[in-house]
């Protein structure tokens, strides 16, 4: 395994040398490792690139590590995994991307993810994106697809803090009864890097509900874009929210829908787009930061 690839292993999942439980490290488009556990296997798909992950309904409380890394320049990845979780099972996923480059042809990783939740199974989906290297591009592109049964529920967070130069993120998910989902996404972009997010949202079943929460930075010259469609077809809650700073010359632009297609559909969204206050720039000063350290104390208190 190159040593880059074991910095990224370390960023995007926390990696010591090495891993126990159910994991997949995926390294320039080909499984490196893989090691399955009583309660979760996992098995290469014969027909597509990815993986089909089972999760029995005895696994309560395990972790699965599925990282992939990219370390060629001119490779483009793509991966389609898919993970059954059986009725009542309980389980935390560790996912995400590392992209790293040199100065030659620029590289990207697009990963395809779709969740199948059977009834009152919980998950906690933690995804994180991160790039570094030379002077090559880097891109990531991916998709999360889920459907939740009867009293499901799905915790994701996911994070791009800096060093990927384009991304479309795609989330679309379908509920079912009592099914909840809660999205948490913080995204930095820097230099004229360009980042999109869109998240389509269909609420089918009685007391379902979803809540997803969008914090961004976009500093330099860089641009995001955030769409978001909620849509209520039955008595649901659901709630969508942006919250941005805007910083240098960086552009964010943000378009939350919702559509209500039942009476008692209770949707909201929000949006704020705005810069530092300079008076929190200010008040740290007092304490001896410089003002670039107060802008950077800032952006990582609301990045946490």
């Amino acid at each position: 395994m190159k040593s880059a690839t074991q910095k990224l292993l370390e960023l995007v999942s926390g990696w010591k040398g090495s891993f126990t439980g159910a994991y997949s490290i995926r390294e320039n488009g080909r499984c490196a490792q893989i090691q399955s556990t009583g309660h979760i296997q996992i098995t290469p798909k014969k027909d597509l690139p990815g993986l089909d992950i089972h999760i029995s309904s005895q696994c309560q409380g395990e972790t699965l590590l599925i990282p992939a890394c990219v370390t060629e320049d001119g490779l483009d990845d793509l991966a389609y995994n898919d993970f059954y979780v059986e009725a009542g099972a309980q389980a935390t996923i560790v996912a995400g991307c590392g992209v790293h480059t040199g100065d030659g042809e620029g590289a990207r990783h697009s990963g395809v993810h779709r969740f199948f939740l059977g009834p009152h199974a919980q998950v906690k989906y933690l995804e994180k994106h991160v790039g570094a290297g030379g002077k090559a591009g880097r891109s990531i592109d991916p998709v999360t697809v889920i459907e939740l049964q009867e009293g499901a529920r799905l915790e994701m967070d996911t994070a791009q803090l800096g060093g990927i130069d384009k991304a479309r993120r795609e989330t679309k998910a379908v509920l079912g009864p009592g099914s909840r989902l809660s999205v948490k996404e913080r995204l930095l972009t820097q230099g004229a890097e360009e980042a999109q997010s869109r998240f389509q949202v269909q609420l089918d079943g009685v007391g379902s509900g979803v809540d997803v929460v969008s914090r961004s930075v976009a500093s330099g010259h860089s641009r995001q874009a955030y769409r978001s469609q909620i849509t209520g077809n039955a008595p649901c809650t659901g709630h969508s929210a942006c919250d941005a700073i805007v910083s240098g010359r960086g552009r964010v632009e943000a378009l939350p829908a919702l559509a209500a297609n039942h009476p008692d559909a209770a949707l909201i969204h929000e949006a704020a787009i705005g810069k530092i206050a300079g008076e929190q720039i200010v008040k740290l000063c007092t304490f001896g930061l410089t003002e670039q350290e107060a802008e950077e104390e800032i952006i990582r208190g609301f990045l946490s």
